[in-house]
């Protein structure tokens, strides 16, 4: 039987959970979320979680911050004037873009909230310090193709989706 291992592509359906049973993300059996096992598309938790599953396979695990999205740092959000933004995207919570870092390295930063013309971001994942409960189905496995191991990720659920651009 075939097992989920590196080198291999997964196709999950799952619903994602917070420590309050709210809903935060989840997809159906129509639209399954295929990763690239070892290559950390998902977070640590859930990858370890699925070494070994096999098809059809179903389980519920429970992802500390840690294994997950990390903790948050406690920092309070840092409020920067919305014309250092592109002018024609509607700025929301939870978008985030690539800003450069103290010492010119990218890093990526959510958007927390907005008042006015001004947003306040975070270095925080929106989902920092959420302990995440996933109730996961296992609804494919493939091997990844050569390109898809050079990228790091699938191309789809069949590996032939393309990206619209070139790498």
């Amino acid at each position: 039987m075939v097992a989920i291992a590196d080198g291999k592509v997964g196709l999950l359906v799952y619903t994602l959970t917070n420590g309050e049973g709210e809903v935060i993300d989840q997809n159906t059996a129509d639209d399954p979320l295929p990763y690239l096992h070892g290559a950390g598309n998902i977070v640590p938790g859930l990858e370890a979680a699925l070494t070994g599953k096999s098809i059809g396979d179903t389980f519920e695990v429970s992802v500390a911050p840690e294994q997950g999205y990390g903790p948050h740092d406690g920092r309070d959000p840092l409020g920067v004037p919305k014309e250092h933004f592109p002018p024609n995207v509607a700025i929301q919570a939870g978008m985030h873009f690539m800003a450069q870092g103290e010492d010119g390295q990218p890093v990526i930063v959510w958007v927390d909230h907005v008042e006015g013309e001004v947003v306040f971001i975070t270095q925080n994942h929106p989902l920092a310090g959420v302990t995440l409960n996933f109730a996961v189905e296992v609804v494919g496995i493939r091997d990844a193709s050569d390109v898809e191991r050079e990228h790091g990720h699938p191309h789809g659920l069949d590996g032939t989706a393309g990206h619209g651009h070139d790498h």
